[in-house]
C-alpha cells in the first residue's frame, strides 16, 4: 500500500503480567454514572447514561509524566473503570455484553473544565474540554479471565498523598453490562473499543507540578505527574 505519509502508529495498552498489547480502536467516555458525581455536578436522578468520545492517541498507557495542557486554569482528575472490549456488535443484550470483554484497567480523564463549561453554556460540543492530548492516562489491563468481572472495589485517587475521590464500582448508576449494551444500541461496538465508565464524587483541580496517584481495587493501580 502506498501511503502519501506515513500512518501512525497504533495506541497499544500493556497487559498484565504478558508481553502481549491491547491494541486501542475507539475510546468512549460514559458522562455522569456514578449519583455523587451527578450530585455534585449538580445534577439528580437515575437519567439514561450519555457517551463522549476521545481520540485513541489521547490515551497515555501506563501513565507517568503527563503535560499540563494549554489553554486551561482548571484542569481536573476523574478516575475510572475502563473497560477493554474483546468482540463487539450491535444492539447487544446486557445478559451477553460482559461476554464481549477482554479486560480492565484503571484510567484518568483528564478535563479542561473551564472549557467544558464554556462549551456547556454555549451548547457546543465538549471535545475541547475532554479530548484533547494526553487527556486518558491508563494503567494496564488485567485480563477478565484472570480478574472476573468487577462488581465492588474501591475507586480512589490521591493528589500529592491527600485523598481526593472515594468510591465504590458498586455506586455506578449503569454497570458495565448495562453501559456495553446501551452503547451498542447507537453504534456497532467492535474489538478493541475502550469504554471509561465514569468517576465517583470528588473531582478537583490539579496544577503542574502535581502526582496523582489512583486506582480500583481487585483491578490496578496508575500514577502520573503533571509537568
Amino acid at each position: 500500500m502506498n501511503f502519501v505519509i506515513p500512518p501512525a502508529a497504533p495506541v497499544v495498552l500493556p497487559v498484565s503480567d504478558s508481553d502481549a498489547v491491547f491494541p486501542a480502536r475507539r475510546v468512549y467516555c460514559v458522562g455522569q454514572n456514578y449519583a455523587s458525581h451527578v450530585a455534585e455536578m449538580g445534577g439528580d436522578g437515575r437519567q439514561p447514561p450519555f457517551f463522549f468520545c476521545k481520540p485513541p492517541d489521547a490515551l497515555v498507557p501506563g501513565g507517568g509524566r503527563i503535560a499540563y495542557p494549554p489553554r486551561t486554569v482548571n484542569l481536573q482528575h476523574e478516575v475510572e473503570l475502563v473497560v477493554a472490549l474483546k468482540t463487539g456488535g450491535a444492539d447487544i443484550p446486557a445478559e451477553e455484553a460482559l461476554d464481549r470483554v477482554f479486560g480492565y484497567a484503571v484510567g484518568i480523564d483528564l478535563t479542561r473544565r473551564d472549557l467544558q463549561a464554556q462549551a456547556k453554556e454555549k451548547g457546543r460540543p465538549w471535545e475541547m474540554g475532554k479530548a484533547f492530548d494526553q487527556s486518558g492516562p491508563v494503567g494496564a489491563l488485567f485480563p477478565a479471565d484472570r480478574i472476573g468481572h468487577p462488581a465492588r472495589g474501591r475507586v480512589w485517587l490521591k493528589v500529592n498523598g491527600a485523598l481526593r475521590q472515594d468510591g465504590e464500582v458498586g455506586q455506578m448508576i449503569w454497570n458495565v453490562a448495562e453501559v456495553v449494551a446501551n452503547l451498542s444500541s447507537y453504534v456497532r461496538l467492535a474489538a478493541g473499543d475502550l469504554i471509561f465508565t465514569g468517576t465517583p464524587a470528588g473531582v478537583s483541580t490539579v496544577r503542574r507540578g502535581d502526582a496523582i496517584e489512583c486506582g480500583i481495587d481487585g483491578v490496578g493501580t496508575l500514577a502520573i505527574e503533571l509537568v
